[in-house]
C-alpha cells in the first residue's frame, strides 16, 4: 500500500523555533496487550536521509521491520530503549509507566536532547523535558518512525523469549496481545508472570479474576495534556 514517506519538517521547525540542535524522536509500543512490558524508544537522527521505506512499523511487515531495524541501528545518530514491567504498570498506572519507560530511553542517550517530538495527541513526559506531540508523528516525522521500528522490533524479539517458557500463548506471534490464542490459553491456563494484573480482561475469566490487583487512582493515572506540563512550541 503507498505511504507517504516522513520527514524532517518537524525536526527543522523545533531547530528554527527553538534553537534546538539534539532532537529525539519518541514512540512506545505494547500499550494496548495484556502481557509483557511497554518498550520505548528514543531516537536522534539529525536530518539526513533515512533508510528507503522508513514509516511507522505498523504499516511494514516483519521481515521488513527487521531488516530495517538493522539498518537504522547504525544509521541513526543515537538511540535508547526504556522498558516498564508488567509489575510497574500494575503500580503506576499506564500514564506513569509509559513516562517511567521513556525517561529511561531520553536518560539512556548519550547526549540530553533539547527537545523532543512525541507520537501521539497527549504528552505524558511532561517537564523538564521539551516536548512537542504529533499526532501520527511515526508516519510523518523521520525520528519518531525510526524509535517506532527499532522499538517494535526490540519488544517482539523480547516477547518471542518470554513465549518460548509459556508456548500455549503464542506470544511470539501475538506480542502479548489479546489475539484468540492468547484469549483461549488465558481461561483455560491462568495469567502467566509476565501478564499485566491489574487490567479488566481479568474481569471476563471467572476463573482467575481473584487475582486481580486492584490500584488505588492517582493523579499520575491523568493524562498530561500538550501544554499543560512541559512546552508547547
Amino acid at each position: 500500500m503507498p505511504y507517504e514517506a516522513p520527514t524532517h519538517t518537524v525536526e527543522r521547525s523545533l531547530r528554527a523555533t527553538t534553537g534546538a540542535r539534539i532532537v529525539a524522536g519518541v514512540d512506545e509500543v505494547g500499550r494496548g496487550a495484556w502481557a509483557g512490558p511497554v518498550t520505548v524508544c528514543a531516537a536522534v537522527t539529525g536530518l539526513r536521509r533515512p533508510p528507503e521505506g522508513l514509516t511507522d512499523s505498523k504499516l511494514i511487515s516483519p521481515r521488513r521491520r527487521d531488516e530495517l531495524d538493522v539498518k537504522l541501528r547504525s544509521w541513526v545518530t543515537a538511540y535508547a530503549l526504556g522498558n516498564s514491567s508488567p509489575e510497574e504498570i500494575d503500580e503506576l498506572g499506564m500514564t506513569a509507566a509509559l513516562r517511567l519507560a521513556a525517561v529511561r530511553a531520553l536518560e539512556g542517550l548519550p547526549v540530553r536532547p533539547e527537545a523532543v517530538i512525541l507520537d501521539g495527541k497527549h504528552d505524558y513526559l511532561g517537564a523538564p523535558w521539551k516536548v512537542r506531540t504529533v499526532i501520527k508523528g511515526d508516519q510523518s516525522c523521520v525520528a519518531v518512525a525510526a524509535a517506532s521500528v527499532i522499538a517494535k522490533v526490540h519488544r517482539d524479539k523480547r516477547m518471542a523469549e518470554l513465549g518460548a517458557e509459556h508456548a500455549d500463548f503464542a506470544f511470539a506471534a501475538n506480542a502479548g496481545y489479546p489475539s484468540p490464542v492468547h484469549r483461549a490459553a488465558l481461561a483455560e491456563r491462568g495469567p502467566t508472570p509476565y501478564h499485566r494484573m491489574s487490567w479488566s480482561y481479568l474481569d471476563a475469566l471467572p476463573r482467575w479474576q481473584h487475582l486481580k490487583k486492584v490500584r488505588a487512582p492517582a493523579v499520575a493515572d491523568a493524562p498530561v495534556m500538550e501544554g499543560q506540563l512541559g512546552f508547547d512550541f
